[in-house]
């Protein structure tokens, strides 16, 4: 992760943010069920929850 580190010598990680954050917006649905299940933090949780709800088709 990036936190902790300074620019020097933190690599470039398109996924993360520059705190270490993961950045959903490229991801697809099923990538983003495997990071659901693997992750146990709620905040994020909801967020990956959210990017989920975004990409499923819209049921009239």
């Amino acid at each position: 992760m990036a936190v902790g580190q300074n620019q020097r010598t933190r690599k470039n990680d398109s996924m993360l943010t520059k705190t270490g954050k993961t950045r959903l917006g490229s991801l697809n649905l099923a990538q983003l069920t495997k990071l659901l299940e693997s992750n146990t933090k709620p905040k994020e949780k909801g967020k990956i929850m959210r990017a989920i709800a975004k990409h499923a088709p819209q049921v009239a």
